[in-house]
């Protein structure tokens, strides 16, 4: 069944979304659960057996493939109680059918649904007789997952390193593809080669002659090249993805996986131009590996869907990708974290986010992945960091170890974040007697990770009055830059109304374009780049600041004529945003003389 909304609810975090699905999916919107933390979904699913009054069996660590035995326990119990809340909203004998007017109330005014649902209730008094119409037409929201393809920790029993299928990721995709669900994996942060060819292992990964898969795989994307190159690559073992989740690379919450100055409008353009060029040729070597494995070849071409997320805030926005871009759907997901009917904060943190400004919102380098972080000053998790480092303790206790990533000073892995790294290689700088002023810039890097594993997943405990005994009580929390404009708590029907332009929930008139927002970021982003590079500026990085320039400018070039080519985009804006486009041309003007200046003085100095 084709989906009834126009937009869908990313990941975010570890435990804001972790039950998002029982929250929305009744209502036909598509949501997504992080599968980082085993030990959290555990809890979770004790809870809710308890809530529902359904016999818990607890899995423990002793127990074999614990993680994708929890996983997959965690997954079928919030499909079974999705499914059981879906049949009670279409039961219009329950509450005299205002759920399913809910349901129905927050569609787009455009959708054929609510059209059709408005002329029966003209023609029925009594919602009981349109009941064959009702389980015709709605349909459960989506319950996907999401899998940070490099968060693929190896793991150990009785101090054996067990096999790479018992790696985390690893792991966590056995345990979807056991689950119940047809739904899809959501696959981020790069390529994961071996990954991706234990995909082959499932047999819901494959396509039957009609075409139908029970899972589907869906890229989280930056780029078309990047895009292609994993589709095929995934083609050439007989799987399809079924969706590219264009992302844009700064003006987005959690990592921040920034391109070399592409920004998402041209990014987004290459897809819609090169989209079925991609289907045919991706389809070519599908077809060609299904033949080989001698598995069944789908009737007719299958199905791709382009999506894109990343900064999105008004209706206009929300129609514009979906109108310029021939998009399927578009991810809201900062503003949902102010919305307690679809997300779980706790409410200390709501209230941070609430009073969030841009001078709040800040790009960090707090992750142990070694990847920017979006985040929040002042947060909780934080604050207990802070405190450590004045004790002189940095470093986390590292309870959970998922991002156990670094052997450079022990055999197993550890996390940079951990006080066992940081001890060492505090040690280790102490051990280079570098001038104070360096020792302290290092210094510095080296205490700044923090323990998110742990930190993205409290607040769903802390909300719910669970034991956090082990992960402590600081919150991390990882919203995007667009959390500056959305300053109040949020019913559902009142953030889809903003979303499809029938209200609007933001206060503030100086909310810059998505466009323009992101390619602020992006200077910014270049000029820190400038910056940090100075010290040490070669060949490599004259050239990589360079292309990033340019790229900025080719953007911007791009947005210009799109703007000018068309009457109807952002009427009412246009001005404002071509203005803030020459504005920022400029900066890059002077960003170019920059580096220009420090490729004369490094060949001055050489």
């Amino acid at each position: 069944m084709t989906n009834k909304h126009t937009f869908h609810i990313p990941v975010m975090g570890i435990g804001f979304t972790a039950d998002t699905p029982l929250k929305v999916a009744q209502y036909g919107m598509d949501s997504v659960i992080s599968l980082v933390d085993d030990i959290l979904l555990e809890k979770l699913r004790k809870m809710y057996c308890e809530l529902y009054e359904i016999p818990y069996k607890e899995i423990t660590d002793k127990i074999e493939d614990f993680r994708a035995k929890r996983i997959t326990s965690y997954l079928n119990l919030i499909n079974s109680l999705a499914e059981r809340k879906f049949e009670e909203l279409k039961d219009t004998t329950i509450n005299k059918g205002n759920e399913l007017k809910e349901y129905i109330s927050m569609l787009p005014d455009g959708n054929s649904i609510k059209k059709e649902f408005k002329n029966l209730s003209d023609k029925y008094m009594n919602l009981n007789e349109a009941g064959n119409w009702i389980k015709d037409q709605l349909s459960l929201g989506s319950i996907d997952v999401n899998i940070m393809t490099k968060v693929d920790k190896v793991n150990y029993s009785k101090g054996k390193k067990l096999p790479s299928e018992y790696n985390d990721a690893h792991a966590a995709l056995r345990g979807f593809a056991q689950s119940d669900l047809k739904s899809s994996v959501i696959l981020s942060a790069g390529m994961n080669p071996r990954l991706y060819g234990y995909m082959e292992q499932f047999e819901d990964f494959y396509p039957d002659g009609n075409g139908d898969l029970k899972k589907k795989i869906v890229l989280k994307v930056s780029d078309f090249r990047s895009a292609s190159i994993q589709g095929k690559y995934l083609a050439k073992k007989g799987l399809w993805v079924s969706e590219y989740r264009v992302e844009s690379g700064l003006n987005c919450g959690g990592h921040a996986f920034a391109s070399d100055g592409y920004l998402l409008g041209p990014v987004l353009e290459e897809f819609k131009e090169k989209r079925e060029e991609l289907i045919t040729s991706t389809y070519e070597i599908l077809v060609q590996s299904l033949e080989v494995k001698n598995r069944p070849i789908p009737k007719t071409v299958l199905p791709l869907r382009i999506t894109a997320q990343g900064g999105v805030g008004t209706a206009e926005e929300h129609q514009f990708l979906i109108d310029t871009y021939e998009l399927d759907s578009v991810g809201w997901g900062t503003p949902f974290l102010l919305v307690p009917e679809a997300t779980t904060v706790d409410n200390p943190t709501l209230e941070k986010l609430m009073g969030a400004t841009e001078k709040d919102l800040y790009l960090s380098n707090i992750s142990p992945l070694g990847v920017p972080f979006n985040s929040l000053k002042g947060n909780t998790k934080d604050e207990e960091k802070n405190a450590w480092i004045a004790q002189g303790r940095p470093g986390s206790p590292c309870p959970r170890k998922f991002v156990s990533l670094n052997n450079e000073f022990t055999e197993k892995d550890i996390c940079v974040a951990s006080r066992q790294y940081q001890h060492l290689k505090l040690k280790q700088l102490d051990s280079l007697g570098l001038p104070e002023k360096q020792h302290q810039a290092q210094y510095s890097k080296i205490v700044d990770k923090s323990c998110i594993c742990v930190g993205l997943g409290t607040s769903v405990l802390l909300a719910n009055n669970l034991d956090t005994r082990v992960e402590g009580t600081g919150v991390s929390i990882c919203p995007g830059p667009n959390m500056a404009y959305f300053s109040k708590l949020m019913s559902l029907k009142e953030i889809t109304d903003h979303i499809y332009g029938r209200g609007n929930v933001i206060s503030r008139v100086d909310r810059p374009n998505m466009f323009v927002k992101e390619l602020m970021l992006y200077i910014d982003y270049l000029e820190n780049k400038i910056e940090e590079l100075k010290d040490t500026f070669n060949k490599k990085q004259e050239s990589y600041l360079t292309t990033f320039a340019n790229n900025l400018n080719q953007g911007i070039a791009y947005y210009e004529s799109l703007f000018n080519s068309s009457k109807e985009a952002f009427r009412e804006t246009k001005d404002l945003i071509m203005s803030e486009l020459e504005v920022n041309k400029k900066k890059i003007q002077l960003l170019h003389l920059e580096i220009g200046q420090l490729v004369e003085f490094n060949a001055i100095s050489t």
